[in-house]
């Protein structure tokens, strides 16, 4: 069986069990938008990912299952509230929840979601909740703070790359590492493999972070999911734009910073002027370059865990698929 095969069963037995567990009643405008975002789908990586791991060091589906929800519930929370910040219209194509309601109830609806998340832990055993729960709310300080560095970084021109690492390391890998820790933790795996896993999830989650920047700019319009370029007419300050920043000519450089602080009516113009400056400046080689080293840095950590060959081997794959994506 291919690792699409496993990853697509790992998917269907979650949204399953993520259906028959989410079943809420009155009030309806505090629930119909949780199981609205619920509902618009996505990839389900996360959950995916704690369902996997607690099988690779032993443990079973079932008994991750609770985690990976309470996982799929917190990250769907964010993407309410972040949305709401973002004064975003669309969220995978469909209608944002503040956008379809409104504010207040996307923001108490979000609050909801994220008590739930907690309550999914509360059928595990006392030590096993302790150890998933201080993770969790470390985790989730953690998105937090990620999210904050985020909206900083728009109102500043002097971000370093350091600086960029550290926030999407927080607002995206994170939460993928804490997810993979919750599947080892609930599989009883020593502390060195679980904390071991936590880097392969969190190198990963870099690599995987990088990748979507490099994609926003590059990819595919038929296949990546999103508007090609959606960052540039944002003005998002990327890898990409914080390398070229730091490698373009003096002629380039205030090029760039010209084009970032404007947001034209027809932005076909400006896309292509940046990626230009993306690419003579070195920096969309330099992107490549990290996606690499970060994806290697995730091999490396797999490889200090103490698991079979074949079980190592499933996750390599699932690594590799990740980063093979043009979506």
């Amino acid at each position: 069986m291919s690792d699409i095969d496993i990853i697509s069963q790992y998917r269907e037995q979650f949204v399953t069990q993520l259906k028959k567990r989410t079943v809420f009643t009155e009030p309806k405008n505090l629930y119909e938008p949780v199981q609205y975002i619920l509902g618009l789908g996505g990839k389900r990586l996360r959950p995916i990912l704690t369902l996997m791991t607690a099988e690779v060091f032993g443990g079973k589906v079932e008994e991750a299952m609770d985690a990976a929800l309470a996982v799929e519930m917190f990250h769907n929370f964010s993407l309410v509230h972040d949305d709401i910040m973002d004064d975003a219209p669309l969220r995978r194509g469909r209608t944002t929840v503040h956008e379809k309601w409104d504010v207040n109830t996307g923001i108490l609806s979000g609050d909801a979601m994220l008590i739930l998340s907690y309550q999914f832990l509360e059928s595990y055993p006392a030590e096993t909740y302790v150890e998933l729960t201080k993770l969790f709310s470390r985790t989730a300080l953690e998105v937090c703070e990620g999210q904050q560095y985020d909206v900083d970084f728009e109102s500043r021109d002097d971000v370093t790359i350091p600086e960029y690492l550290k926030m999407i390391e927080y607002k995206t890998s994170v939460l993928v590492a804490a997810a993979m820790k919750m599947g080892a933790i609930v599989a009883n795996a020593s502390k060195r493999d679980a904390d071991a896993i936590y880097e392969f999830g969190r190198n990963l989650g870099i690599a995987f972070q990088l990748q979507d920047d490099y994609l926003d700019a590059f990819g595919d319009p038929k296949t990546f999911g999103k508007q090609v370029g959606g960052d540039i007419m944002e003005n998002k300050k990327t890898y990409l734009y914080i390398k070229s920043l730091e490698k373009a000519s003096e002629d380039d450089r205030e090029g760039l910073l010209h084009l970032y602080s404007i947001k034209p009516e027809d932005s076909t113009a400006k896309v292509a002027a940046v990626k230009t400056i993306f690419k003579e400046s070195g920096a969309v080689e330099e992107t490549k370059k990290a996606i690499q080293d970060y994806t290697q840095k995730a091999f490396d950590a797999l490889s200090d865990i103490n698991l079979p060959d074949d079980n190592k081997a499933l996750l390599r794959q699932f690594g590799e698929s990740l980063m093979e994506r043009t979506v």
